[in-house]
């Protein structure tokens, strides 16, 4: 079998974590690619040198040249501004639509057949956007979402009736941020439905705090927001499409009519393999949720028609 290997864009907290996971276990060769001359490279090195003490022989490289990530299998793009405090997902719109088009069309050149999966905020937007700039089918491009706020979900879940995670399953719909649609209703706690274990109160109160978890640890970090959740969500899955799981995730995924939804990039369970997106996982959803679900969708076109109006400026 031929040696994997997935690129990461942007070396900051996000990037340079997420690298650090994925050489650590083994899953493939890493290419660390960031504007700044020497961060890529120094924590590339940098990482590379634990490899005897951790006992991993994948390779990782830092570069501020696109041209060494020809034949990638995955690449990750997690560049972009990061979120400041008070600063909401539609702020970083277009700084970060001109970072992520100028990467996409470097990653493409050098890797055409490549699946790409973004992390940079506003991610349902920066994924639509990636899709477009890359001319690839909507299967090989989707954004990190619903994972991560199900990660989150499933932790205060567990915080809460403290137990461990691993006896919580949890689930998110809908756009990343704000928006989302944490659903109670398919939550369990070893088996058992959520809803009755815990009283409605208490289950309002961890999904606010799920809809806010990123911005309650970019308040407290002042100058920076999360990263070791977000790269062990990426993580997750690109290994998912690398060793070809089948896994059920929820992603960004482009939806041709699931949901009654068509064109636009929305957080829904997924089955992640070889080919990227090989399945939308449709669920009934109530009348609560169907209409939460559509609010958040709506954000997502609007947001989309706002990117629009500004491609001619990019």
């Amino acid at each position: 079998m031929d040696k994997r290997k997935v690129t990461v864009v942007g070396a900051g907290n996000v990037g340079a974590t997420t690298a650090q996971r994925i050489v650590e276990r083994g899953i493939a060769d890493v290419v660390l690619v960031d504007v700044a001359d020497g961060i890529s490279q120094g924590k590339a090195l940098d990482i590379l040198q634990s490899g005897p003490i951790l006992g991993f022989d994948t390779k990782i490289i830092g570069t501020t040249a696109y041209e060494q990530t020809a034949g990638s299998d995955i690449a990750v793009i997690t560049a972009g501004l990061a979120r400041k405090p008070g600063m909401s997902r539609e702020d970083l719109l277009s700084a970060n639509a001109k970072i992520v088009k100028g990467i996409t069309t470097e990653l493409v050149k050098y890797s055409p057949d490549i699946i790409i999966i973004v992390v940079t905020n506003p991610v349902d937007l920066m994924t639509y956007l990636c899709a477009e700039i890359s001319g690839l089918s909507k299967n090989k491009v989707f954004g990190m979402a619903g994972v991560l706020d199900s990660a989150r979900f499933r932790t205060f879940i567990a915080m809460e009736l403290n137990i461990s995670v691993n006896n919580v399953e949890a689930f998110v719909l809908g756009g990343h941020g704000d928006a989302m649609v944490p659903l109670p209703r398919l939550s369990y706690v070893s088996g058992k439905p959520l809803t009755d274990l815990l009283s409605a109160d208490k289950i309002d109160a961890l999904v606010k705090r799920t809809r806010d978890g990123g911005a309650e640890i970019v308040s407290l970090l002042k100058t920076g927001s999360a990263y070791y959740a977000p790269s062990a969500a990426a993580v997750e899955m690109a290994e998912a499409v690398l060793l070809d799981k089948k896994k059920t995730l929820p992603c960004a995924a482009y939806l041709n009519g699931e949901y009654g939804v068509r064109g636009l990039y929305v957080g829904v369970p997924v089955r992640l393999g070889r080919n990227g997106v090989e399945e939308v996982v449709e669920i009934e959803l109530t009348k609560d949720e169907r209409s939460a679900f559509d609010k958040s969708v709506q954000i997502v076109r609007d947001g989309v028609e706002q990117l629009h109006s500004l491609l001619g400026k990019i």
